[in-house]
């Protein structure tokens, strides 16, 4: 008989009261192990707020009147100046600086969605007025559904969609750059960095291109198409100036689990991306009835209290972390803001 087959009959050969004490005693230890672990602390001291944030805005602040009708919402509660302040005056007293007003999906054809001249002049200019202290830097999201809305793997569809992207951005030149947004994505698609390197190289030099990432492998979310790899990581922080990693629906239902792979993530997006500016995406949103996310678990203070600690031990926080995006605007509470401001700006 081997080692292993001997050490297997000695054990069974035990008296029953140990074998029965052995198998309480593991168990507990490790239920010990489970409480004594946390990956993440509370610091009210706003030291990882560089204040410069960010966060995704709803298609209403840009849309024209063609989106409205198409999806029978109310125009007047975002063409109003009043209400650009308002907003503003919330983002700006949370910190935030970069803004992503959605405007997508992309056209079959290439195109994005048209805007409305009048609301994204009002928008735009009082994104940097002087005279209410704000100086937000705008960045439309673009992009939209792989293989649906996006061609991306189609010379002509991509020389459509650059070409309408550059022509936003020549009509208003206040708009800081472009954020775009292609779901899904594997990793290793190399139709996504050749539509990253043509748009770079068609955009303004002053003008920054930011991509929504996808966050790294974990054992935790075996879905290899929704993830990137270290490799695909450097590919596109070589391409773009601005990484947003989508750091939430993973089917986690664990808070601890869901905090240990936020605090991988972290170390390990931005160990991948050194030429970027990384901006940290957290949830904020309360889907139900997806198996795809659970805001009990996936939300704004398990996120920002697990990235809190995972940068606590630096010296100085990394020069190419810029702070956190919050996805997303529409569905910001008062309570939501007030988790925000006591977890991440400090009280």
């Amino acid at each position: 008989m081997s080692s292993v087959g001997q050490s297997k009959s000695s054990f069974f050969k035990r008296p029953p009261l140990k074998r029965i004490i052995l198998w309480l005693i593991i168990p507990f230890i490790l239920t010990i192990a489970y409480l004594l672990w946390n990956p993440s602390s509370k610091y009210t001291d706003g030291r990882f707020d560089k204040q410069t944030n960010a966060i995704w805005l709803q298609h209403g602040w840009l849309g024209d009147d063609a989106w409205f009708a198409r999806n029978k919402r109310d125009k007047t509660k975002f063409r109003d100046r009043d209400k650009i302040i308002d907003l503003f005056s919330k983002l700006k007293s949370h910190n935030i600086t970069y803004l992503y007003p959605h405007l997508c999906p992309a056209s079959s054809l290439g195109p994005i969605p048209s805007v409305d001249h009048q609301q994204t002049a009002r928008f735009l200019n009082n994104s940097i007025s002087s005279a209410q202290g704000f100086d937000f830097k705008v960045l439309p999201w673009i992009g939209g559904v792989l293989e649906q809305n996006c061609q991306i793997d189609s010379t002509k569809w991509r020389a459509s969609f650059i070409a309408s992207a550059v022509q936003l951005l020549e009509t208003y030149p206040t708009f800081a750059g472009l954020h775009l947004n292609i779901e899904p994505l594997p990793t290793g698609n190399t139709d996504f960095l050749t539509l990253l390197t043509e748009l770079k190289a068609a955009m303004p030099s002053d003008k920054i291109l930011s991509v929504a990432a996808y966050p790294p492998p974990t054992f935790w979310h075996p879905h290899p198409d929704l993830h990137w790899d270290e490799d695909y990581y450097k590919q596109i922080d070589s391409r773009v100036d601005q990484i947003v990693p989508m750091m939430y629906d993973t089917s986690i239902n664990y808070r601890k689990i869901y905090q240990q792979v936020i605090a991988n993530w972290t170390d390990q997006i931005l160990s991948w991306s050194p030429n970027s500016q990384v901006i940290l995406g957290v949830p904020a949103y309360d889907d139900t009835h997806v198996d795809y996310h659970n805001p009990d678990i996936e939300n704004i203070t398990n996120s920002i209290r697990t990235i809190n600690k995972t940068l606590a031990p630096a010296q100085k926080l990394p020069p190419n972390y810029q702070g956190i995006a919050i996805y997303c605007e529409w569905q910001m509470t008062s309570e939501k803001w007030n988790e925000y401001q006591t977890e991440f700006q400090g009280n």
